[in-house]
């Protein structure tokens, strides 16, 4: 299947790394929104399975991350919300000016689920998923344990790391990916706060997330610590004017023996999770785009 390396320049940080996976006879556009400090390649699977069923599939890296990276991450002063405002929106852009017949259509993970209710530019989706994306206060988490451990990250560790390196070494701590020190001080704020980014009066989240009317499946997994129903259910609260489909997921009726918050796109979840939201993606290209996308501006 083949695949295409593209570049999208920003003004900030250089500029966003993606790749196409194009499909025969593509029947419509798949933009996947990575999580925090999760790179492209984790979805390589997922979206060559996508393109398998007809329909093209963009990934790409948040400024600041995996090929997206830079020449200097400590000069890099993008932050999460960036991401959300101006990442997720350029690539839309971009899908919407390359492929103009088809219709364009989302998965976000985690923070990219947020990004696609935050975004002006879901106008221009038929449709979306949302996997795994909740509202990220730490009072949320479940587990004694995992809630302690994500404040000591948050709350201890990010302020010292981030002024010793200039950035955030997620790859020594096994965060994950470095991050730029903007995006995981503020992400760390977010996660003190009762509402998590709700209770940022930047953000104006409630506002631009009522104006949302298009339809969203929201996957949430029962051995998820993080976007437990709780924390899935204040993300999409405000989500009023949207059609959302939530469903709560037990590993065992995927036949596997965990997912938690990363585990839907690894390959053992292609053979019953993947047809669920495949399917459900191919029903919403085919809906009128009239349908879906922005209310009027409040």
């Amino acid at each position: 299947m083949d695949s295409e390396a593209v570049f999208i320049t920003m003004d900030n940080c250089g500029g966003i790394a993606a790749r196409l996976f194009a499909a025969q006879e593509a029947r419509a556009v798949v933009l996947l929104h990575p999580a925090t400090a999760v790179t492209q390649g984790y979805y390589e699977h997922f979206a060559r399975w996508l393109a398998g069923l007809g329909l093209h599939v963009l990934t790409y890296d948040y400024r600041g991350t995996g090929a997206s990276r830079g020449s200097s991450l400590r000069d890099c002063a993008v932050t999460m919300a960036d991401w959300m405002n101006e990442d997720v929106g350029a690539v839309t852009r971009w899908a919407a000016q390359r492929f103009p017949a088809l219709p364009l259509l989302a998965v976000g993970h985690s923070v990219g689920g947020h990004a696609i209710a935050l975004s002006e530019d879901s106008g221009h989706l038929r449709a979306a998923v949302l996997v795994a994306s909740h509202a990220g206060t730490s009072r949320l988490i479940r587990g004694a344990a995992e809630r302690l451990r994500v404040r000591f990250v948050m709350r201890a560790l990010t302020p010292v790391l981030c002024a010793l390196f200039g950035y955030m070494p997620g790859r020594r701590i096994v965060l994950g990916e470095d991050l730029p020190a903007s995006v995981m001080r503020q992400w760390s704020r977010w996660t003190s706060l009762p509402r998590y980014f709700f209770d940022d009066p930047t953000m104006y989240a409630e506002r631009r997330m009522r104006r949302q009317r298009l339809p969203l499946l929201v996957l949430g997994f029962d051995d998820d610590p993080w976007a437990n129903p709780d924390a899935i259910g204040m993300l999409v609260a405000p989500l009023a004017n949207a059609r959302v489909e939530r469903r709560q997921i037990a590993p065992k009726d995927a036949g596997v023996p965990a997912i938690g918050h990363m585990g839907f796109f690894r390959k053992r979840c292609a053979a019953v999770l993947w047809p669920q939201v495949g399917d459900w993606l191919l029903s919403h290209a085919s809906a009128p785009h009239a349908a879906a996308g922005l209310g009027t501006r409040t």
